[in-house]
């Protein structure tokens, strides 16, 4: 590990972090604290994601919804308007909309042929923007002066990459520029994602072979054929089936390449010397 102390990671002047987990339990809010009052540079790779990678492909689908409207594809075949994505590290929706949901055009949804090339976009754009990390951890010390450093990993991270590989091209670089560090929720944290989601579902990054099995199994268990797929009950349902194979990659990844910390001791953080105790102490713990 790039820290393999306590007393080693105390001691250092540029400290090094990239957190990994599932969506809400506290990674953006860490990252967002530690820029705020404790000099870290915050590096975003679903904005990384949204912005250098599919930055493309997100606002030509805009321009695809746009030219079916007489009024905007003349303005946009003459040059007369702009059409961009405000993606933000708050607001990601813009490429949430792009990944969108297989299932009924009516309901909202997309084909699964092009869901699937969708989702290999994504897969391209998470490997890239994630060893980017080490290039950004640079640049946060030699253009813009920060002492610290911190990724904050998409949650799909886990889907990726090979844990138990020691030479795995996205961790090995991640690895040797941070410290990763799981943040590890309990059964009533992923009980409390799942309500979440139902309440308001979202598109999701999948692994190809588990999304082709789980649209196959999910086709033959409702007796129904692609288009007569509601794509919200889909993603509701896929994402309980999503949750539950993510987490032991998760822990294989804290265990090979990094160090653990519950998601109960990230919600009692509330300064920059927390956080630094939190990760000696799980360094500790390691």
């Amino acid at each position: 590990m790039l820290y393999n102390s306590a007393k080693q990671w105390n001691t250092a002047a540029h400290k090094r972090v990239a957190l990994i987990g599932m969506s809400g339990l506290g990674k953006t809010y860490l990252s967002e604290m530690l820029r705020s009052t404790g000099g870290w540079f915050h590096y975003s790779v679903d904005y990384r994601i949204g912005t250098r990678y599919m930055g493309e492909h997100i606002v030509d689908n805009f321009k695809r919804e746009a030219m079916q409207n007489p009024f905007l594809r003349d303005l946009l075949r003459s040059d007369s308007i702009y059409i961009g994505s405000n993606i933000t590290f708050e607001n990601l929706s813009p490429l949430s909309t792009y990944l969108g949901k297989p299932g009924d055009p009516a309901k909202g949804g997309i084909g699964f042929e092009e869901y699937l090339l969708r989702q290999r976009q994504h897969r391209s754009a998470e490997i890239a923007a994630s060893i980017d990390s080490l290039a950004f951890a640079n640049k946060a010390r030699n253009i813009y002066g920060y002492d610290h450093f911190i990724s904050d990993t998409s949650g799909s991270i886990c889907e990726v990459v090979n844990p138990q590989n020691p030479d795995d091209p996205v961790l090995s670089v991640l690895a040797a520029a941070t410290l990763p560090v799981w943040i590890m929720g309990t059964d009533e944290h992923t009980e409390e994602l799942k309500q979440r989601f139902c309440r308001a579902p979202k598109p999701m990054y999948y692994r190809e072979d588990f999304l082709t099995a789980k649209w196959a199994e999910y086709l033959e268990i409702n007796g129904i054929g692609e288009t007569g797929v509601d794509p919200d009950d889909f993603i509701r349902w896929g994402f309980g089936e999503l949750l539950q194979s993510r987490l032991p990659r998760y822990a294989a990844i804290a265990k090979n390449w990094g160090v653990t910390v519950k998601a109960a001791e990230v919600r009692a953080i509330r300064d920059n010397q927390d956080f630094s105790d939190l990760i000696a102490l799980a360094i500790e713990r390691n």
